[in-house]
């Protein structure tokens, strides 16, 4: 074999083989265009479209782990028994949450219409049904709480929320034990609609379930106090409880008022709140509240006891990282409630809080109950909570 006929035969070859592989290519077919996350800024920080849609979500929430000590009465501490001679004592109550919240918001020919939900997951002490008062060191997962669920167009919101007759007036200051002396329950199914007018005034109408049960004290029919453990707090057939609200806002704080009728009972309570920003360190608020008490002590609106009530406090940011905050309460049966604390932001999302609680219990007003304290722990506790908290 020359050189000429190696040469033919290898391109023959060359061109069989090529000509097979071609018979078999694989077809690629075009890449889908790809729609990417984009980035919504009209509602804040941390919205994006979601794909395909007009709307935008937002998703967070926090991770909280809470260490408390002390007596029961300032709901920082826990009771336990020792494992040897079963003598109560004093012990930590610990307590994580993971609250997950969503957000949403889209642009419509009638406003705004948004979602907003938040559901809490807890781990920690539990009240294991022994013959400890409060809480004890069982520990364990507790209930899922759904605490926020509610859709909004323009003023009007439905759903699950926190009772207008709180979140209008806002909470009782920067503390983490806000309610030793209480101002309000929270929990129910609402509709409600706030009217902003633009220059700082807004107003606010919010027809109301309530939820739950009270252990309380209401009159018999000779007019005596009596322990009613379990009043049902919904309400009274298809009369729904209402809260009215105002508020006028401006640079230097606002003044806000609410009044809620509850129809369970055919009772009344109303609240006033003055916040006044002093410094660019320093603000100051106080809030008083009065409500009837003819035919139960305590109730969903009136939840401290007599007939009035007062609270205040303040916060001082000594700096970006450090804000000291302090509340005081006290009601008609001479009920006193402190607490301090100092938050501290160690990094940005990151931040650490020390309280000290105080609690006096108060005294029934009814002549029969003069002298008698109505909690069945201490008349003073004092206790301690240590918070850290993430929040992303």
């Amino acid at each position: 074999m020359n050189i000429k006929t190696f040469l033919l035969g290898s391109a023959a070859a060359l061109v069989a083989v090529s000509g097979a592989r071609a018979a078999d290519a694989v077809v690629v077919a075009e890449p889908e265009p790809a729609e990417y996350v984009r980035i919504c800024d009209v509602y804040g920080a941390g919205y994006f479209y979601i794909p395909g849609t007009e709307t935008c979500l937002r998703i967070g929430g926090y991770v909280r782990y809470d260490a408390g000590f002390g007596d029961l009465g300032s709901y920082d501490g826990a009771r336990a028994r020792d494992r040897m001679d079963g003598e109560e004592q004093g012990s930590y109550y610990k307590n994580l949450r993971l609250a997950v919240k969503t957000w949403t918001g889209q642009e419509t020919e009638f406003g705004t219409l948004k979602t907003y939900t938040e559901t809490r997951f807890q781990f920690g002490n539990i009240n294991s049904g022994d013959d400890l008062t409060g809480r004890d060191t069982t520990a364990g997962n507790k209930s899922v709480s759904l605490i926020h669920a509610w859709i909004q167009l323009g003023g009007l919101r439905v759903g699950k929320d926190e009772s207008a007759y709180d979140t209008f007036t806002g909470y009782a200051g920067n503390v983490i034990q806000d309610t030793l002396v209480p101002y309000g329950d929270f929990d129910t199914n609402l509709i409600s609609y706030t009217f902003d007018a633009g220059n700082g005034f807004s107003a606010l109408v919010s027809l109301e379930q309530a939820s739950g049960s009270y252990n309380t004290y209401l009159k018999d029919g000779g007019g005596n106090w009596v322990y009613g453990q379990g009043l049902d707090q919904t309400i009274d057939s298809y009369v729904p409880n209402v809260v009215i609200g105002a508020k006028y806002a401006q640079g230097w704080g606002g003044i806000t008022g609410v009044v809620a009728y509850n129809s369970s009972w055919e009772e009344w309570a109303g609240k006033v709140r003055l916040d006044v920003n002093a410094t660019d360190q320093l603000s100051l608020w106080v809030m008083g509240g009065y409500g009837t008490d003819d035919n139960i002590y305590r109730s969903f609106y009136k939840p401290w006891g007599g007939n009035w009530a007062v609270w205040g406090g303040g916060a001082y940011k000594f700096n970006e990282k450090t804000t000291f905050n302090l509340q005081a309460s006290y009601d008609d049966s001479e009920a006193l409630g402190l607490a301090a604390n100092v938050a501290y932001q160690l990094v940005p999302g990151f931040t650490v809080t020390a309280e000290v609680d105080y609690l006096r219990e108060g005294k029934f007003n009814d002549a029969d109950f003069k002298g008698s304290w109505s909690g069945a722990n201490k008349e003073n506790s004092l206790g301690g909570m240590l918070r850290f908290q993430r929040d992303f």
